[in-house]
């Protein structure tokens, strides 16, 4: 049984679960966290299933390499693609103690209080829709709700290449909220189903009907991991407690420190490493 302390991991296959680890720190700041983003082969959006499960065990072994009990996918299209299985069929053979969770269900779990049309939208990539990942887990619980989405390819590549604030991107905002809304106008609750859309957020919601609710990720993962820590007494005793973050990635340091600006507000210090 694992019984060594270590940080907390956080995996994305790029920049988004930045958003995600935010917010973590903003909660939950006396733990230790790793962030992991494997930038070098990022999006995975438009990856099969074979491919992004292969890279996301290969970034999960790497954070238990580093000492992690509990690894936090913190991207919607490996928590799709990948965690069911990873969950199921390797964690048993790698070690029973240690802990993948992903940042769907706890999404999903939000939204009955949400809803009042019981209509809800999914705004994510191309993988997240595909997997239909979000109406299945959708349907488990709530199956009263109906669950309408729409692909945003172009969303991620605004955000990542700090297009996100110009004009130019008004047209791509409002042409995907449009085609959701015209698909279901009953919808009065959207999901944001990528870690990148909160940098969206204020020209979503400048195109968004005001009376509809818009779920960004970070706030509802963020409460569910502190309650998770709190029902699983033998996970957070596993949890460091320094209050520190590492950062590492697949690509070059410097190319992710320049994006991660993005999302960041502090300097911060980061490891280049290969997954394989």
């Amino acid at each position: 049984m694992f019984s060594a302390q270590g940080p907390i991991g956080v995996f994305d296959s790029g920049y988004g679960g930045l958003t995600i680890l935010n917010k973590f720190r903003e909660l939950l700041p006396q733990y230790d966290y790793i962030y992991l983003g494997d930038n070098a082969r990022t999006p995975y959006g438009n990856r099969s299933f074979e491919v992004v499960y292969k890279f996301t065990l290969q970034a999960v072994h790497k954070l238990f390499e580093l000492g992690c009990p509990l690894v936090i996918l913190a991207c919607n299209t490996a928590s799709a693609k990948a965690l069911r299985s990873i969950q199921q069929n390797d964690l048993p053979q790698i070690d029973k103690s240690r802990r993948v969770l992903g940042v769907i269900r706890p999404t999903v779990e939000s939204i009955d209080s949400l809803t009042q049309s019981r209509h809800v939208g999914l705004l994510a990539t191309i993988g997240t829709i595909k997997s239909q990942s979000y109406p299945l887990e959708i349907q488990k619980l709530y199956p009263d709700i109906q669950v309408t989405g729409v692909a945003c390819p172009l969303w991620v590549p605004l955000v990542e290449n700090n297009e996100f604030n110009y004009e130019g991107a008004d047209f791509f905002v409002k042409k995907y909220i449009g085609q959701l809304l015209s698909q279901d106008p009953l919808i009065d609750t959207i999901i944001l189903g990528c870690t990148h859309y909160p940098l969206l957020m204020h020209k979503i919601r400048q195109f968004t009907p005001q009376h509809i609710k818009l779920i960004a990720q970070g706030e509802y993962v963020s409460n569910s991991l502190k309650d998770y820590l709190f029902r699983h007494k033998e996970i957070e005793h596993c949890c460091t407690k320094g209050g520190t973050c590492k950062f590492l990635t697949t690509e070059s340091i410097e190319k992710f420190q320049e994006s991660a600006s993005l999302f960041l507000s502090e300097q911060i210090h980061v490891n280049s490493i290969i997954l394989e």
